[in-house]
């Protein structure tokens, strides 16, 4: 009897779980949704909402990878940054249980989110100081501390995990950034004032070695280390983008640098640039004129030759990246106020290549998220799901939404 009672109890338990999971309802329709998985009324895909913890949770930046593989069949674990009254930390999400856990204490301030794959471990940084903690058995090490001469921030790990990489700013750069915190109001002026940049790399194994790679009166930002080649650094030359031939890598071994896009016409742009999966190809966010064409655009980085794919405009997106086969792309929507300056641009975008241009599907609305929080999508570990950080229900928290359609 009380093994009937408790078959009905669960038989009971899953059909609630999965009449919400089958609920159409507009996303940031209300706020909290009413459940943690929903169909979005508006494209028929599943979205789910990863995290739960009080406070803000957030996702990586679009170019850096978050997850490690599963150990045995414990599941892919997906490194994210949590923040609450007492600081902001970074925990792991596991994508098969759905647990969270913390794997550092909480930081008044905190940066770097860089998830070294072979090694299991974080690298992030406090002041001047880098940490790695391991992903698995939450074991923390000290990696280096910046000399009061040379106070520079990491961003990057090459493909072998022995070099993190970065850029340092002169101490006139900070001091614009403190007089002018706004993006709005110190973009202008950092890349006018023609500072001297250096981009360097310092051992991931603890070492204290630091390495000086190359330095120009130039805002070199954007620093990325591509995933199968060891010596291949890519960065940017920031500033307004129709302005600055933006995209280059050197080589760390040879010093030797090279530009990878050269604009041809008047106000052409290229930029947030990534590496894909198998390290062959730079794609970039291309328009010529800004604000005019748009599309993404692949340099070979052997050949030199470029592909590119058109998009409309509502199409456009603050960012895209590319799945592990780079047979398909996604965006991330943007904003009335973007470049695009489209009313009908909110949205998770998949994009199919096509010939010369993409065909897009729309997986998620983001009509209501603030697009002051960068969604930034990425595609998860299996490829069936694309990962993004959003606002909708009030406050910024990660979501996941399934590239397949829902069945109802």
């Amino acid at each position: 009897m009380k093994t009937d009672c408790y078959l009905l109890v669960l038989a009971s338990l899953l059909l609630n779980f999965g009449s919400h999971a089958q609920t159409k309802l507009a996303t940031g329709s209300q706020k909290p949704m009413p459940a943690a998985e929903w169909i979005d009324a508006d494209t028929g895909h599943k979205i789910v909402r990863l995290t739960t913890l009080d406070g803000a949770n957030e996702s990586f930046y679009f170019h850096n990878n978050p997850f490690v593989k599963s150990l045995g069949s414990e599941g892919d674990k997906m490194v994210y940054y949590h923040t609450s009254p007492a600081g902001k930390q970074l925990y792991s999400f596991n994508l098969k249980t759905r647990q969270s856990e913390p794997l550092t204490r909480a930081f008044p301030k905190v940066h770097g989110e860089i998830v070294a794959k072979k090694r299991r471990e974080v690298f992030y940084q406090v002041g001047d100081t880098v940490y790695a903690t391991h992903i698995d058995n939450k074991k923390t090490r000290l990696v280096y501390v910046f000399p009061a001469d040379f106070k520079a921030d990491i961003t990057t790990l090459n493909a072998d995990e022995t070099q993190l990489g970065g850029a340092w700013g002169s101490d006139a750069e900070k001091e614009i950034y403190r007089q002018f915190p706004a993006k709005h109001d110190f973009f202008t002026r950092i890349y006018e004032a023609k500072l001297p940049r250096t981009l360097f790399m310092v051992s991931a194994d603890g070492k204290s070695q630091l390495t000086k790679l190359f330095t120009d009166n130039a805002w070199l930002n954007h620093v990325q280390f591509s995933p199968t080649d060891a010596n291949c650094l890519m960065f940017c030359h920031e500033g307004p983008w129709e302005k600055v031939d933006r995209i280059w890598t050197i080589d760390t071994k040879t010093k030797a640098v090279k530009l990878i896009h050269k604009r041809t016409l008047d106000r052409e742009i290229a930029g947030h640039e990534w590496f894909g999966a198998d390290g062959k190809t730079i794609w970039f966010d291309h328009q010529k004129p800004r604000g005019e064409t748009f599309a993404v655009t692949g340099t070979n980085l052997k050949t030199g030759t470029e592909k590119t794919y058109a998009l409309k405009r509502d199409e456009w997106s603050v960012h895209y990246t590319s799945s592990a086969h780079q047979k398909t792309f996604a965006g991330d929507g943007g904003y009335p106020t973007s470049v695009a300056k489209s009313a009908e641009g909110h949205w998770i975008y998949l994009f199919t290549p096509d010939g010369d241009h993409f065909n897009a599907e729309k997986l998620a609305n983001l009509k209501v998220h603030d697009y002051k929080l960068e969604p930034n999508v990425h595609f998860s570990p299996d490829g069936k799901w694309l990962i993004f950080r959003a606002n909708f229900e009030g406050q910024a928290q990660v979501y996941a939404v399934e590239i397949a359609k829902s069945a109802s």
